[in-house]
């Protein structure tokens, strides 16, 4: 394929993923600057590697290029946000008892559980924004995170305990956005 016919159809297969590459660019790194070198040089690398893709789902494809982007500048940048396993404890969730309007006023500030979810750890945070944001299957957030499906299932569990416990400390403390 000569260039121009390649960027042509770079453009037409890939650029309308975008969005979604800088979404998902923008929660794992925590914000837009960064995003922004990750998002660029996951484009720069779909671009680069364009030739050897003969899939369907494009939007899979380069979202799998924008987290191994991310985790490659993570390593480089920020090695200590690299987490292990919680362990159970850390994943409880208190049994808090909420007034259900407070609970639904709570519920209507969408800066809380934007703060809640940039605070998971980058493994759990992934999968959140994967599947609940960009709506992947579990088989494409497997398949794209190289991990096994009951990984992917176990990860957004805990990602969910823990941003229930977030939340739920939010509403108990009446804590402030």
């Amino acid at each position: 394929m000569e260039e121009s016919e390649r960027l042509k159809a770079f453009e037409q297969v890939v650029l309308p993923h975008l969005d979604a590459a800088h979404n998902l660019a923008r929660w794992l790194a925590g914000n837009d600057h960064d995003a922004q070198d990750v998002a660029q040089e996951a484009c720069l690398r779909a671009f680069k590697f364009f030739g050897g893709f003969h899939g369907d789902n494009a939007r899979a494809w380069l979202l799998t290029i924008v987290r191994n982007t991310f985790y490659n500048w993570l390593k480089k940048n920020r090695p200590a946000e690299i987490a292990g396993e919680l362990d159970d404890e850390a994943l409880a969730v208190e049994d808090v008892s909420v007034n259900a309007d407070a609970m639904n006023l709570r519920l209507a500030d969408a800066g809380v559980i934007r703060r809640a979810i940039s605070e998971l750890p980058v493994e759990f945070r992934e999968m959140i924004v994967l599947r609940e944001m960009e709506g992947l299957s579990y088989k494409e957030i497997a398949d794209l995170s190289d991990v096994p499906i009951g990984t992917v299932m176990s990860r957004l569990a805990r990602a969910r305990k823990l941003l229930q416990k977030s939340l739920a400390g939010e509403f108990h403390t009446g804590g402030q956005v």
